[in-house]
């Protein structure tokens, strides 16, 4: 009697207890369920587990069948979440799957090895899926599993409502703040992160917007024309993860990694300071899409790339307004075109020319990129061979410090090594920077010859992942599980300098954000900021930084979120960045 209670009650047990440890698995590759989440977090993943596998379970007709589909599901997607956190330092985020192409083709620059923590989660699922053969329980009623199959359904459906809701998220006390993403899935659980991330696929119109009053109120802004006939060439360098590691402390080394760049940071006829971007580690695209056109990722889902999902048609940006006071317009970067979407998106954004990889027949290659040497000697030419009647815009993206720091080269010997740690990526990438101080010297000095005035901005687009930033921490003594608020927002900062062979005032120690980077551009240049540009210089008189990341006031005021919502000017840049990105031949970003 009893041996057929148990035999009757294993299918229950099996449907109650392996979701469970599929659950926990899934999260303890990365962190731990029992320390890090509180009860009302457990409790919802739980139920999404459990009504994904009833679901399964119904649509099978297999309880075993269902569990082990369940099983390899979350292996495989916490195994990616692993990888990803580990690459760019965030989680997988659902807008990813339109990154898909683009992680794919720089996916085999990245080490694969696994920790001994993830080694011993894929021990765990091997012994689950063992487990499971124990329950090979059949429900035959096309019936009954159609009826709770519809029921679980409707239950998911509810739940995701639910977690979609301001109000009932902030009742539950689940972690909201979605501008740290890594945290929010830390504290909420990888499948309650991911759902709650759902809601921010589409851009919500903003409060009060009316397309008639922000074409109104850009009218405002335009300008007449200055009456000067000759512009500068203008050439600007995004360099990929290019950044200065001293912003997280002491960084001490066999010999200097940057010379070059801080000598010219202090030089004449340059301005100079500090960018605060709004991605770290990855999603390169959003920071050229803030300075190409003015707009904020504060104003959009963390994590989502414009390039990809928002934008349909042609949208103004630096490169539009460039051309109408007769640039060229050229963009360059030495990889595959179809990258971000760029081979459609920089056409919409009014570049005449866009030279990518086949571009660079001959280019030396350091591991598997272009170098900086050969792009920037890429640029000398295209600046030699343009139009002489017009002057140049040149926006370029590098490739050469791309992430991926732990593999050996044949082509690829680090000089610079750390004198107090030893630490493969943190050697690799400093060598990496080192050798683009050296070629954006040899750049510089090339322009100090040129008679045409020209102008150079540098800065980069975020900062590298944590295999980079880690060894860095731990030589300060700082624990890189208990950063404070400010040492994860200068993770966000980039160096950036502007100079120009002719004179201009110099400037240094700025502290500006990408979408507000290009005003400076158009004042050296002495182009006046017309319609969109215009409103942004103003909006600059009262922000330094916009930034997915922070709000901060020219008084040096870190807006909270509630000071955030309240404020009018930065509702009414909401609107119009809206309105932007829906004029014209744009799709409205809604769809």
């Amino acid at each position: 009697m009893m041996k057929e209670r148990l035999r009757a009650g294993m299918p229950f047990l099996g449907f109650l207890l392996c979701p469970v440890l599929t659950f926990i698995l899934t999260e303890v590759y990365l962190y731990n369920p029992f320390t890090d989440m509180k009860r009302m977090p457990w409790c919802l993943n739980l139920l999404i587990y459990w009504l994904t596998a009833a679901i399964l379970v119904m649509l099978t007709g297999r309880l075993r069948a269902a569990l082990r589909i369940q099983t390899v599901f979350f292996l495989l997607a916490g195994l990616a979440n692993y990888y990803v956190v580990n690459f760019r330092s965030s989680p997988i985020l659902p807008w990813d799957i339109f990154s898909a192409k683009t992680a794919a083709s720089v996916a085999d620059n990245f080490s694969y090895a696994l920790s001994a923590r993830a080694c011993f989660v894929l021990l765990g699922f091997g012994g689950l899926l063992l487990a499971e053969q124990l329950f090979p329980y059949r429900i035959r009623r096309g019936k009954l599993r159609l009826i709770l199959g519809i029921s679980c359904i409707l239950l998911l459906t509810g739940l995701v409502f639910v977690l979609h809701n301001d109000a009932a998220v902030s009742r539950m006390r689940l972690y909201n703040k979605m501008f740290t993403p890594g945290v929010v899935q830390k504290r909420n659980g990888m499948v309650v992160a991911f759902t709650m991330e759902l809601k921010y696929l589409v851009v919500e119109k903003p409060a009060g917007y009316d397309a008639e009053e922000c074409r109104t109120l850009l009218a405002a802004y335009e300008k007449t024309p200055s009456e000067t006939e000759k512009r500068p060439n203008i050439i600007v360098i995004m360099d990929e993860a290019f950044a200065d590691m001293s912003y997280l402390g002491d960084v001490e080394t066999n010999k200097e990694y940057m010379p070059f760049f801080r000598s010219l940071q202090e030089g004449e006829n340059t301005v100079s300071g500090s960018v605060h971007v709004s991605v770290l580690g990855g999603n390169t695209a959003n920071t050229e899409f803030e300075f190409l056109t003015g707009n904020t990722m504060a104003f959009l889902p963390e994590g989502s790339v414009p390039y990809q999902q928002y934008l349909r048609g042609e949208l103004p940006s630096l490169a539009s307004r460039l051309k109408e006071e007769g640039y060229a317009t050229v963009a360059m970067h030495p990889y595959h075109a179809a990258g971000w979407c760029r081979d459609k998106v920089y056409s919409w954004m009014g570049f005449d020319v866009f030279r990518a990889l086949p571009d660079y027949p001959d280019a030396e290659y350091v591991r598997k990129y272009v170098s900086d040497q050969a792009d920037f000697e890429r640029i000398i030419q295209e600046y030699e061979q343009r139009d002489r009647e017009k002057p140049i815009f040149l926006f370029n993206v590098t490739m050469q410090n791309h992430g991926g720091y732990d593999q050996e080269f044949d082509n690829f010997v680090p000089e610079i090594t750390g004198t107090k740690c030893q630490s493969k990526a943190l050697d690799q990438y400093l060598s990496l920077i080192s050798l683009t101080d050296q070629a954006l010297q040899e750049l510089i000095g090339y322009f100090m010859q040129e008679e045409e005035e020209t102008i150079i901005l540098f800065f980069g687009d975020h900062q590298p992942n944590d295999s980079v930033a880690g060894p860095i921490w731990r030589q300060n003594g700082v624990n890189a599980s208990e950063l404070s608020w400010e040492q994860e927002t200068v993770r966000y900062e980039v160096p950036f300098v502007l100079w120009a062979n002719f004179d201009i005032e110099a400037k240094k120690d700025l502290e500006t954000s990408a979408n507000f980077l290009a005003l400076e551009v158009l004042e050296q240049a002495d182009i006046f900021p017309d319609g969109y540009f215009g409103y942004l210089e103003e909006l600059h008189s009262s922000y330094s930084v916009i930034s997915a990341r922070q709000i901060v006031t020219t008084e040096g005021q870190v807006l909270t979120e509630e000071e955030t919502k309240e404020a009018e000017d930065l509702l009414t840049y909401r609107r119009l960045q809206y309105y932007m990105m829906s004029s014209g031949n744009q799709a409205d970003v809604n769809r």
